[in-house]
């Protein structure tokens, strides 16, 4: 396992060893002691326990986000794509951070076989690269409706540059996600 900094340092892309043959391949899609030993050297901070996985399949263009949860229930997300490809994006809402509201971008497909972690304070989305996109995160608190909160995807002062067409799927509630300025992201 190999770990990545990005741009914002405490999100990290985790590159898995795979291991090919004329069978097919295997790779460890997890193992803590490995990712916890991992972040340490990194000097970043390790997550809580994750204690939810979930699993969405979205058609080509489908755009998801960006989505979060306040305190009390704040995930931390460990985010990778089995099936097709997405674009993925996570969003620094922490105020008090030196990357506040910079995004960073990752490509994560099948063939890649990347990961993401995102820690607890950032926003997150992505969207479908193809058709039959199956997309699977681990998250480190339960989904609590009272405590989720969202960001526009297109929100000019984060500047995103999601990847393909304008035309692109969006729920009506993420559609109507407030903008940064009209939001505390912190409540």
């Amino acid at each position: 396992m190999k770990l990545i900094q990005t741009s914002i340092p405490d999100v990290v892309i985790i590159e898995p060893a795979v291991f090919g043959d004329e069978r097919g391949w295997f790779m460890e899609s997890f193992n803590q002691e490995k990712f916890h030993a991992s972040l340490t050297d990194l000097g970043l901070p390790l997550p809580r326990a994750f204690v939810q996985d979930n699993h969405s399949c979205s058609a080509k263009g489908v755009l998801r986000g960006l989505h979060f949860q306040r305190a009390p229930h704040a995930q931390g997300k460990l985010v990778r794509v089995v099936k097709g490809s997405a674009f993925d994006v996570a969003v620094d809402i922490r105020p008090d951070s030196a990357t506040y509201l910079k995004w960073v971008g990752v490509e994560l497909n099948d063939s890649n076989h990347r990961m993401l972690w995102i820690p607890e304070g950032f926003a997150h989305g992505f969207v479908a690269m193809q058709d039959d996109t199956h997309f699977l995160y681990k998250t480190t608190d339960y989904y609590d409706k009272a405590s989720e909160g969202a960001l526009h995807w297109s929100d000019p002062q984060l500047g995103i540059d999601w990847p393909g067409s304008d035309s692109y799927i969006i729920s009506e509630k993420d559609d109507q996600a407030p903008h940064v300025d009209s939001l505390s992201v912190t409540q």
